[in-house]
């Protein structure tokens, strides 16, 4: 049975064609290429302009455009739905897809597949842009999404996966939409060797999404940076966040986050660097936090993380933390801000450093004292919180400060 099942497969895919569409084709249009095809078949668009939208892929099929042929939707709705397993799209130029407030109108929406590729593809004038639905094991790669989002509720994100698992998100850029990548319970996805730029709200927005890794993508310049929430067993590893200014807005916001790892990542001239809250047992070793206004911002409720081996550069305010009691590590940290000696010459500072300024703490009771941050009084009243504490937490303390930056 199984050999019968092979060969049946393999005379299936020996069968296979080419499908070519062109304005001189026997086939003109995309969708009547795909009614007229057979599992397994390579549908070739030509260049040119085709104006389609509502297209099915219904069976396993390869589309593959030549010279990025433009697929355009006319503003009147979602363009290509996929319902098989095993489609490649491959080379399409997709522009013009319509604006909903009723319905997620994406270029590309993938429902309930296995085993898809989308790759080289270029959207523009989107509404939502590659939308993984309820599908597994599956590859976005070296996509460009720009959008011309304006404003949050009427614009849409620009790869987002919802309810699917296995699927490895790589090499796209994504420019002025909502959220750049967005995931919601999905699983298992690895994310990496993206740029999500110049978004409306967040370069990464994920929640309820557990086992994802997050590996060599740039965050720069979005609305609020990144979003990370209600998830377990995450890592981000080899990032760049930067330039995530706002009076809202951070590298990376943590909310109800659990048995993480944060390491080797960038964060350079953002608000807040990291934000966190309600996250505990998170490692964050080897990041470099660099001109950031906060670089890390604790809210309250976060226990038994570790932070070590990181570099502390130049800060406004190394670490603010909200609470008298610490659950947490901090070790083997260079912070510019120590001044402290090494006698011994070992590279480790004699003396314990205190990240948590008075100042920080009373901005965050008065945010408006902010504007005598670089005064005299501020001085003093700093020095003397680190003589003797009495607002911040007495044991948050790096104890083996280094001398010599990582």
């Amino acid at each position: 049975m199984i050999f019968l099942l092979i060969t049946l497969l393999v005379n299936a895919f020996a069968k296979a064609e080419t499908i070519t569409v062109c304005a001189s084709c026997q086939h003109t249009s995309l969708s009547n290429a795909i009614t007229a095809a057979q599992a397994g078949d390579t549908i070739l668009v030509k260049k040119g302009t085709y104006k389609e939208y509502n297209i099915v892929v219904d069976k396993p099929l390869t589309i593959k455009g030549e010279n990025f042929p433009i697929i355009d939707g006319e503003d009147k709705g979602e363009i290509i739905r996929i319902v098989s397993d095993n489609v490649t799209i491959d080379g399409l130029f997709i522009i013009n897809v319509g604006t909903s407030y009723t319905s997620d109108h994406a270029a590309i929406r993938v429902v309930r597949s296995e085993h898809f590729l989308i790759q080289n593809v270029v959207l523009e004038k989107l509404f939502f842009g590659i939308y993984i639905e309820k599908s597994n094991n599956g590859k976005v790669y070296h996509n460009k999404v720009i959008g011309d989002a304006q404003d949050e509720y009427n614009s849409g994100n620009g790869i987002q996966l919802w309810y699917s698992k296995n699927v490895e998100v790589s090499n796209n850029i994504v420019q002025k939409v909502r959220d750049g990548i967005y995931l919601e319970f999905s699983d298992d996805i690895l994310i990496k060797d993206n740029v999500s730029t110049n978004n409306l709200r967040y370069g990464l927005h994920f929640m309820f999404s557990n086992d994802d890794v997050y590996t060599n993508n740039t965050f720069e310049n979005n609305g609020a940076g990144v979003a990370v929430m209600f998830s377990k067993r995450i890592k981000m590893f080899n990032n760049t966040f930067k330039k995530n200014w706002g009076t809202a807005a951070f590298g990376i916001l943590l909310k109800e986050i659990n048995d993480a790892e944060i390491k080797d990542n960038l964060f350079e001239e953002n608000t807040v660097a990291i934000n966190i809250e309600g996250s505990n047992r998170i490692v964050y070793s080897g990041n470099d936090f660099i001109r950031n206004g906060y670089a890390i911002k604790v809210l309250g409720a976060c226990y038994n993380n570790t932070i070590e081996k990181n570099n502390f550069l130049y800060n406004s305010f190394d670490l603010s933390y909200n609470s008298k009691l610490n659950d947490n590590v901090f070790r083997d940290n260079y912070w510019s801000n120590y001044t402290g000696y090494d006698l011994d010459k070992d590279g480790v500072g004699d003396v314990p450093f205190r990240p948590v300024k008075l100042f920080s703490y009373v901005v965050n009771k008065t945010p408006e004292t902010i504007i005598l941050m670089r005064s005299l009084f501020i001085d003093i009243i700093d020095f003397s919180e680190k003589v003797s504490p009495v607002f911040t937490p007495d044991n948050l303390q790096d104890l083996t400060p280094k001398m010599t930056r990582y």
